[in-house]
């Protein structure tokens, strides 16, 4: 009952309202008229006045149409983003962005297939605080790529940086802190795999569920400076989530790329279906824990 009272004075109220305001309306534009004109007698012959409403007139159009230009410029934009699957940018360092993309990433890689590539991993996974350190620790299955510390693809990547303290050594140190971690887990039944390439980094890659996050090894800068995208899956064609997916897969599927075997620190080789080489892995660096630079 009150609810149909209250739907009935509802409505009531805004017929009151209209009628009230269609009955003053003839009042209400008599009085604007009789002020625009005698506002209009006083400043008709005024020429300094009209030539500055000349120009306030030409000012006030010119930026309509400048922010008209803009927005739509910023509509195609964003139309190009949502094709494309853009969900999120992080610029650089920015501690805001970076503590929204955080939280998505461990939202989405909690108990789902995880998929990353990276240089060394440390400051990603090793590190307490690093992006996706919760996440490797409760995923359901993890695929890892990270360099070979023994080739030459490290040397170069950390040749190319220019913070003194960046060494081959100090890199090769890190690789081997994120394998000790990953046999960690791996001794907790966790299903973690991990393979490692040879050729200098191209992007740090991290695929959890329906998400993709990427940004660019850059020679000489420091991967945490450069610009970090967030792609999500979607149903349509033409987003860049499915060729993110396809290059990690396919990577990961090159009979070129060995995987280390985490129980017996052996690099094992498949050349062919029933073909499967293994070789030592021999590295004389102990892991260390430090602060981190390669990502």
């Amino acid at each position: 009952m009150w609810k149909n009272v209250g739907h009935v004075a509802y409505h009531f109220v805004i017929v009151t309202v209209s009628a009230a305001l269609a009955l003053s309306l003839p009042k209400i534009a008599a009085s604007l008229v009789q002020r625009y004109l005698q506002s209009w007698g006083q400043i008709a012959g005024n020429k300094a006045f009209l030539v500055s409403i000349e120009v306030g007139i030409a000012v006030a159009l010119i930026l309509i149409i400048n922010d008209l230009h803009r927005a739509w410029k910023d509509r195609r934009l964003a139309t190009m983003a949502r094709t494309a699957g853009l969900l999120a940018m992080r610029a650089g360092r920015g501690l805001l962005g970076r503590r929204g993309l955080l939280r998505a990433k461990r939202e989405q890689g909690c108990a789902r297939e995880v998929m990353i590539m990276g240089a060394t991993g440390y400051r990603t996974f090793v590190d307490a605080s690093g992006d996706l350190h919760e996440v490797v620790k409760n995923c359901r299955e993890a695929k890892i790529m990270l360099l070979d510390p023994r080739a030459e693809g490290a040397r170069v990547r950390a040749l190319s940086l220019p913070e003194a303290e960046v060494t081959p050594e100090r890199f090769r140190r890190q690789i081997r802190a994120s394998i000790a971690f990953l046999r960690d887990l791996r001794l907790l039944q966790k299903n973690v795999r991990l393979k490692l390439y040879p050729e200098p980094p191209l992007s740090k890659l991290a695929i959890l569920g329906d998400y993709a996050w990427v940004s660019h090894y850059h020679p000489g800068e420091d991967v945490s400076r450069m610009p970090e995208f967030a792609f999500r899956h979607s149903a349509k064609p033409g987003g860049l989530y499915g060729l993110l997916r396809e290059y990690f897969q396919a990577r990961w599927q090159d009979p070129r790329i060995p995987e280390y075997d985490l129980e017996t620190d052996e690099l094992v080789y498949r050349d062919g279906p029933d073909s499967v080489r293994r070789e030592p892995f021999v590295l004389d660096v102990a892991p260390a824990l430090e602060p981190a630079f390669a990502g």
